[in-house]
């Protein structure tokens, strides 16, 4: 079970989402989160000091400021404005994320919220009620102000939530749990939307699925390099030790790993030399896992992190108005994590391009009746339109900033972009390579009767159970969601 309050691993998440257990409020949590709220109501209560977003205006209106007994209808109508989103859907399994990372964002207790609010997040979670939110909308910086407002909305009873495949909206559906709208106190509003929820839930979903694609890029490399009648030297752990770059190492001893015990691997070669997409494997899959490695670390301090705007220092007496909510660091990883997604991708079609090349006695496109037959040739044409695309979607978010709020907001990561270009990287990087195993699966029969690897064996074995692809001209798009699928799965 996942305590909200304490510390979290993108390890943990992942047990927890597949376990299907519910959320719960650590004990500290909840003294924290009390402690930080009745600071700030006192504090109010007692003081005549000018409290950004708390008793002023939002943006570049912090300098007006609002009467006492105006400071609720302040907060309701921050979510009702700033809940402007557009564009498509985001999935609800990032939003259940958006719902557990802003409760562990309030649960340290620096946000002067009350403790039904964050309970209220946690019940949303646990009763799998999905509040609509927008992919377009942020500029990762000031939080991502309108994908938490609309996913905020529904905690006051407005906005809407999913039912199933329906958007209905949410008053009914609280109804229906039990559950009555909170009502907001000063800063909560602000303090919901203030936050780097957006960009973080995408993130952990995608890193995850990025664990899942390269452990999956190595099997079907592999299978690809006995398909290929490629060489086992580059593999070997002599040349990536003098070299010390621990993806490389590690790529290199988890391929050699799967190739243990082929006959194709272990018998005589003709060639010299393979191909860069073969022989560099360790070196290209290597600084992918670094690259992920790196982004894992920013994004597992950041999901610990308190994103909201202002801070509340209760043992200091201090209420500082900082930033943040600035995405810049997790904008730079995103793009990062991006771009070594894609080159899995772009390296992949290569093997795949040299497979139905025809050379190393496999025939032109694997065709068993080249000519009257294609083949495999267009697979490889929806290999490159799909690494094409990645490219596109690499251009980097983080270098661009376009000023808002009148100014005041001079400087925005964009990080929301980089957020969703890389969800839509991780689900073409899935799909290139498993047009990559519909090609060595097919190119694996001409080396019969030698086989692969044990492991290799059976990883092909299930793959065609699963898949059924045919041998001669078939209608192909199935095929290659099947096998995406099952790439997914296995």
């Amino acid at each position: 079970m996942i305590k909200i309050g304490e510390a979290l691993t993108l390890a943990n998440i992942k047990a927890f989402i597949n376990s299907g257990e519910q959320l719960q409020l650590s004990d500290a949590a909840i003294v924290r989160i009390e402690n930080s709220y009745n600071y700030l109501q006192n504090k109010m209560a007692n003081g005549t000091a000018i409290i950004y977003g708390i008793n002023t205006g939002f943006g570049s209106l912090c300098n007006t400021v609002i009467p006492n007994d105006q400071l609720g209808q302040l907060q309701y109508n921050l979510l009702r404005s700033h809940a402007c989103g557009t564009g498509d859907y985001v999935p609800k399994s990032i939003v259940k994320l958006m719902l557990l990372l802003k409760a562990q964002s309030l649960a340290y207790g620096y946000s002067g919220v009350q403790l039904a609010t964050v309970q209220r997040l946690i019940d949303f979670y646990n009763a799998d009620i999905i509040p609509v939110v927008y992919q377009q909308g942020s500029l990762g910086a000031s939080g991502d102000l309108a994908p938490l407002a609309h996913l905020s909305l529904p905690l006051i009873g407005e906005g809407m939530v999913w039912e199933g495949d329906k958007m209905v909206e949410a008053k009914p559906v609280l109804n229906k749990h039990n559950l009555t709208p909170v009502v907001l106190g000063p800063k909560e509003g602000l303090a919901l939307i203030n936050g780097t929820q957006f960009m973080s839930a995408y993130g952990v979903h995608c890193l995850l699925a990025a664990q899942n694609i390269i452990a999956k890029s190595n099997t079907i490399a592999a299978l690809s390099i006995d398909a290929f009648d490629a060489r086992i030297e580059p593999f070997l752990k002599h040349t990536h030790l003098i070299r010390n770059q621990n993806g490389q190492i590690k790529t290199a001893e988890a391929i050699h790993q799967l190739l243990q015990g082929s006959e194709i691997i272990a018998q005589t070669k003709i060639q010299v030399q393979d191909p860069y997409s073969f022989r560099c494997i360790p070196q290209v899959h290597g600084a992918s896992l670094d690259a992920i490695a790196y982004a894992e670390q920013i994004f597992e301090r950041e999901i610990n992190a308190v994103t909201d705007n202002p801070n509340i220092f209760e043992a200091e007496d201090l209420i500082i108005s900082g930033g943040n909510f600035h995405g810049q660091t997790l904008a730079l990883s995103l793009d990062f994590a991006a771009m070594a997604l894609a080159e899995l991708g772009n390296i992949s079609e290569r093997r795949t391009y040299q497979l139905i090349s025809g050379l190393r006695g496999l025939p032109p496109f694997l065709s068993h009746n080249a000519g009257l037959e294609s083949g495999l040739m267009i697979a490889q044409y929806t290999a490159a339109s799909i690494v094409s695309q990645n490219k596109q979607l690499c251009s980097p978010a983080s270098v661009d900033s376009i000023v808002s709020s009148n100014g005041q907001e001079d400087h925005v990561s964009m990080g929301a972009n980089g957020a969703t270009k890389l969800f839509k990287v991780c689900e073409n990087v899935m799909q290139v390579i498993a047009i990559e195993l519909v090609t060595a699966a097919r190119a694996i029969e001409y080396r019969r009767p030698l086989k692969s690897s044990p492991v290799l064996e059976t990883y092909l074995s299930n793959y065609l159970k699963a898949v059924q692809p045919k041998d001669e001209d078939e209608i192909l798009s199935p095929v290659l969601l099947k096998a995406k699928a099952f790439v997914s799965q296995n």
